[in-house]
């Protein structure tokens, strides 16, 4: 399994620098790229995104046609910011409301694959520093130049950076001590993917819309699984973008998140008929708070819920696609 790993990664990886984005633009032709901005509370970053998407890949080069940020509920000015630095913004609940209000990044992206209308739609995380455009170029660049590519996910050294002290390559703490041992005892295949937690990809619409997504933190393996069934590992590929800096959970945070990304991987193993239906896990952890004051246990739920392939929505096969809301 790991000599097919091997040469998969050979084949599959590159960086961000072997897409140049004159290169990139020049190999767009007939299609229409969408890039979307997930966003809660990110008032301090989200506008730089947006502004240098805008002037670099619309303004200086056509290569972006649509460029949405979905806010998912904030409690800042992240939507103000957003729609001043150029983007058009739509919030969670609006879109497919029949549908029912949840709450997750996960939800958030379902939502956006639902109001954009690109062939090729590149996803973004809102909280990033020092964002450069070729996140966005790096990972279109498979795609637009090999049509045999269906997914591309982003990788790169994750610095943790507290106060004072930055350790270059700390970060990630859930994915190496959670998701990527889960990958490799249960989808090896997967394993060559170095961030698979990254929040950073992009896909041709026609493969997304035929995957459900989970609406919580497991979104992101979710989506890699279902992809590895749905379209083989050869479909998929990954991009070296560099270093990643953004803001970083507490202790308590990445403890609920490691617990999405167990109860997600779980509902795959049991999708697949690899665990017993009838062991389901239970779906609220008990937690030590490590910050504050008040150390007193808390009970937190971590239920893993998901939205159907869009493809199985009449609304959005009918292409009756709502628009933000006002405002």
């Amino acid at each position: 399994m790991f000599t097919e790993v091997g040469h998969w990664l050979e084949t599959r990886t590159s960086l961000s620098g072997d897409w140049p984005p004159e290169a990139v633009t020049a190999a767009k032709g007939d299609h229409r790229v969408s890039v979307v901005l997930p966003a809660r509370n990110e008032e301090s970053t989200v506008g730089k995104i947006v502004g240098r998407i805008r002037r670099d890949l619309q303004e200086r080069l056509p290569l972006v046609d649509e460029l949405v940020v979905v806010d998912s509920h904030s409690h800042d000015a992240t939507a103000r910011r957003a729609a001043d630095a150029g983007a058009r913004v739509v919030f969670q609940n609006a879109p497919l409301p029949r549908y029912g209000a949840m709450t997750g990044k996960g939800d958030a992206l379902w939502k956006a694959l639902a109001v954009t209308t690109g062939d090729v739609v590149v996803f973004v995380d809102a909280d990033l520093r020092d964002f450069s455009s070729r996140f966005v170029t790096g990972l279109l660049g498979p795609l637009l130049s090999d049509p045999s590519v269906a997914y591309v996910k982003g990788c790169y050294d994750r610095p943790l950076t507290e106060g004072a002290i930055s350790r270059p390559h700390a970060g990630g703490r859930v994915t190496e001590l959670v998701a990527r041992p889960l990958i490799n005892l249960h989808w090896p295949e997967l394993a060559g993917f170095r961030q698979p937690l990254a929040g950073e990809y992009a896909g041709r619409r026609a493969t997304l819309e035929r995957l459900p997504f989970v609406t919580g933190y497991g979104v992101e393996l979710g989506l890699l699984i279902d992809l590895l069934g749905l379209v083989g590992l050869d479909a998929l590929a990954q991009v070296d973008l560099g270093v990643r800096a953004h803001s970083h959970q507490t202790l308590d945070a990445l403890g609920q998140m490691a617990a999405h990304i167990m109860l997600t991987a779980w509902t795959r193993l049991e999708r697949q008929g690899r665990v017993p239906a009838s062991a389901a896990p239970y779906h609220e952890i008990l937690q030590f708070p490590t910050t504050g004051d008040d150390r007193r246990p808390r009970v937190s739920d971590v239920s893993v819920h998901e939205r159907p392939p869009l493809i199985t929505v009449p609304e959005y096969v009918e292409g009756l696609r709502p628009g933000p809301e006002p405002g």
